[in-house]
């Protein structure tokens, strides 16, 4: 099992600014850290950094050259227990590319970790030791000590450190040859190893999953409840006749248009026949189910980078709580075409990719006001609640949809998502912004996103689930 960290890049740069202040002298702090666990990795991640104070609580160490206070080690571990978070030493060692734990440092874990994993109830807990380009980690629990495997500082680019420079395969896929020569054949290795989610598989989410695998991502995780129809022809990639059931749906007899209804093909069947085509070594696993039901949700809880291409308020509302609780990129992506009501003319025509990163202003789609709650309401409704109070947006009545509108924003979001994991953004010019395409003008707009304090997915205050992981609860149905 794999033991990775993730870390947002404003605190990252917080700390890093800490242990490398220029002096070439060894500094301290903690991490404290909410975690996931599967069956194929243990992943940390950073909530909150607490900076160690220079002769205060780094101070000259009875063993090695700096250590921290018992009395400050004591009243952090503590508030990990409290707080239901796992505690991190943190410290500098000189070079660049490469580091390692001294072997006083490893005397000192033996002296005083098993005391802190009791602390902490079993643990995990850990070290991490930084030099300028790399990390290492070593992790304690009361099953024994694993180290770590690489540190993901997660940004508008994703960077990604290691405890030495990882050997990478010098072959890459005469398939993917005129692509890696735009990002080299580590950038494809990269792309190999990016699990990624799909929240729905329809007209948007059927596009990002054919340029994801055509991309050579290694391993794509799609939910989708739902089968095709003859509607979602037009728009679903790699849709046939036989998927819907034609000639059954279209039976005089009400019994074979059920059996046409229960027989047609699965969206997630469909984004899996797709794949394989494209890439028979794909590693699709498809779920049929909903991202509001908390089974479904976990699912994704350790993907690389996580599209939302379904547009329910509860699946956005599930959608930002994943990227924020689990520090997980990501990307909403729509379209939508407003109609006169009266006279049935065309008034606005728009595709949006929002990227949505799990950092302060990095895109909380609840800071910006893009999940009303009073919608969030309405969609726990029955259909007969929903009659009897008159709402106006009857979810029987068709919105207009066409690929070419699915295409600009599910283009510009996968697009976002390959230069974010292969840190290809320009950072001195580039912002994490909305992008909202206005077809009628022909013009691309960016939309500058806030951040609340107070936010319960991306805020500051200790309601929020940021950055906790497995250790807070998803706001989905059991």
């Amino acid at each position: 099992m794999k033991t990775t960290f993730q870390i947002d890049v404003v605190l990252f740069d917080r700390l890093d600014r800490h242990l490398f202040p220029g002096d070439g002298d060894e500094h301290g702090a903690l991490i404290l850290a909410g975690v996931v666990e599967t069956a194929h990795e243990r992943r940390f991640l950073a909530r909150e950094i607490v900076l160690a104070r220079d002769g205060l609580d780094f101070v000259s160490g009875k063993f090695g050259y700096r250590a921290l206070p018992a009395d400050f080690v004591a009243r952090w571990s503590n508030y990990c227990v409290r707080e239901n978070l796992c505690y991190f030493n943190v410290h500098c060692h000189g070079g660049r590319d490469s580091v390692g734990f001294s072997d006083v440092d490893l005397q000192s874990h033996q002296r005083g970790y098993p005391a802190l994993v009791d602390i902490a109830n079993g643990g995990p807990i850990g070290a991490l030791v930084f030099a300028d380009n790399a990390v290492a980690g070593e992790i304690w629990t009361r099953e024994g000590t694993d180290e770590l495997d690489s540190l993901a500082v997660i940004g508008l680019n994703r960077r990604r450190l290691y405890s030495e420079p990882p050997s990478i395969p010098g072959f890459c896929d005469e398939m993917y040859h005129r692509q890696s020569l735009m990002f080299g054949e580590i950038g494809q290795h990269y792309l190999a190893n990016t699990k990624v989610g799909i929240i729905g598989l329809g007209g948007v989410g059927s596009l990002v999953n054919e340029y994801l695998v055509r991309l050579g991502v290694g391993e794509i995780v799609g939910v989708d409840f739902d089968r095709m129809e003859r509607s979602n022809r037009s728009r679903v990639v790699g849709s046939g006749a036989a998927d819907c059931c034609d000639w059954l749906r279209k039976s005089r007899y009400k019994w074979l248009r059920q059996v046409g209804e229960r027989c047609a093909a699965r969206k997630v069947s469909v984004a899996e026949r797709v794949a394989r085509a494209a890439n028979p070594r794909v590693r699709f696993r498809g779920i049929v189910g909903d991202v509001t039901y908390l089974s479904d949700a976990q699912e994704l809880r350790d993907v690389d980078f996580l599209f939302l291409c379904a547009d329910s308020m509860q699946s956005r509302l599930v959608f930002n709580a994943l990227v924020h609780q689990y520090l997980i990129p990501g990307a909403q992506i729509g379209s939508r075409v407003q109609v006169d009501k009266r006279s049935g003319a065309l008034t606005n025509v728009f595709s949006v990719a929002r990227l949505v990163l799990p950092f302060r202003g990095g895109g909380c789609l609840l800071c910006n006001e893009l999940i009303p709650a009073a919608k969030l309401q309405d969609e726990a409704l029955s259909p007969e609640e929903r009659s009897r109070q008159r709402y106006v947006d009857d979810e029987e009545v068709a919105s207009p949809s066409v690929i070419t509108l699915n295409a600009l924003g599910a283009a510009q979001a996968t697009n976002d998502f390959l230069f974010h994991v292969l840190g290809l953004f320009d950072l001195s010019r580039a912002k994490s912004s909305y992008l909202m395409h206005y077809s009628r003008e022909r013009i691309w707009r960016a939309a500058e996103c806030r951040a609340e304090d107070s936010c319960l997915h991306c805020g500051t205050t200790a309601a929020s689930v940021f950055a906790r992981g497995d250790r807070a609860s998803l706001p989905c149905k059991n």
